[in-house]
């Protein structure tokens, strides 16, 4: 079989989000490819719904229903283990794809021998197949046989890995397997996914659809993902050490877990939480320093870094006390101004 396209599914039924997910995928144009949809013990309908698809197309879906909610990352380990395809997709299931989004991949593969072929995706908040705002998700420069540079360029911008495929040998070959338990699950095991290919192609077009709306990952606020994205920026280090690449990318891995596990969590944790702990953002801080103690030298931070971040990353690391009461100020006083242009 040539390709397994792995659907990790929970509480997706409303609205027609994963029968809209679903349509796209059992509409694709390759011949040769099966979907696995791995149901996370969702407490709507969602099981059902894929159990329709299931019986209306016998000959590419295949549903399981996991015994407990694993999240995303144990959805995709039951789907890797029954996937029987030579290359893997992801999507997520509020998410769709162009008809021939999947025959462009393999095609590249097969023309340049790539392990690793991706595409850009666009944001849009309609069901629609309207190209919405393009966000690229990687640069031409990162195509080819990857070097020392190219593995560099890809652990500082790899993208998305649901508009990828990758070959199911290196997956299993490396046992690149997904974080259970936790959100965030693809940045724990991105790099590997991409620093251990040989190969990676890149079409510079947007054949993803990422769905925006208010149950997504990306715009839900809790202590919980904020402790979720910190062990995500752990493992991160953890897979690099297990594969043997940690020191040759140092810089690379240093920048990638201080914006994952310290800046964009500090600051989703001070926009979005609403009963803010002294103690967390102290032990965050700590931690930082304990892991990277120069953290703030690193020339990507001091490159890619708001001045204004640096400003309030610097004063936290001072005194928690006071950047929480300063952040506590300067967010009044926006607010303020926001209000006074109504």
């Amino acid at each position: 079989m040539k390709l397994s396209i792995i659907v990790p599914v929970y509480n997706m039924a409303a609205e027609g989000k994963l029968a809209y997910c679903m349509d796209s995928l059992v509409n694709q144009t390759i011949g040769d490819y099966e979907i696995i949809a791995v149901d996370d013990c969702s407490a709507d309908d969602s099981l059902a719904v894929l159990r329709a698809y299931e019986a209306k197309y016998a000959d590419k879906v295949r549903v399981i229903a996991s015994d407990r909610n694993r999240h995303q990352g144990g959805a995709k380990n039951i789907g890797l283990r029954a996937a029987q395809g030579d290359w893997i997709g992801f999507i997520d299931s509020d998410d769709w794809i162009v008809p021939d989004m999947y025959e462009r991949l393999l095609a590249r593969a097969e023309e340049t021998g790539a392990d690793v072929v991706g595409c850009d995706y666009c944001l849009t908040g309609e069901h629609s197949m309207k190209v919405g705002q393009v966000a690229p998700n990687n640069k031409k420069g990162q195509s080819g046989v990857l070097d020392r540079e190219k593995r560099r360029s890809l652990i500082l911008d790899g993208g998305s890995l649901v508009v990828k495929i990758f070959r199911r040998s290196m997956i299993l070959e490396n046992e690149l397997w997904f974080p259970e338990d936790i959100f965030y699950e693809d940045n724990a095991v991105g790099n590997s996914y991409l620093v251990l290919a040989k190969h990676f192609e890149y079409l510079a077009e947007p054949l993803y659809y990422y769905y925006q709306h208010d149950t997504s990952t990306v715009h839900t606020f809790s202590e919980q993902r904020c402790n979720d994205r910190m062990e995500a920026g752990r493992l991160m280090l953890a897979e690099a050490k297990r594969h043997g690449y940690y020191e040759e990318f140092l810089p690379e891995l240093e920048y990638s877990f201080t914006l994952l596990f310290y800046v964009n969590t500090l600051f989703t944790y001070m926009a979005g939480v609403q009963k803010k702990k002294y103690s967390y953002v102290r032990a965050m801080g700590r931690e930082m320093r304990e892991t990277f103690p120069a953290f703030s030298q690193n020339p990507y931070y001091q490159e890619r870094t708001h001045a204004e971040e640096k400003k309030l990353v610097a004063m936290q690391q001072k005194s928690t006390l006071f950047f929480m009461l300063y952040y506590k100020l300067l967010w009044g006083y926006r607010n303020w101004r926001k209000g006074r242009k109504r």
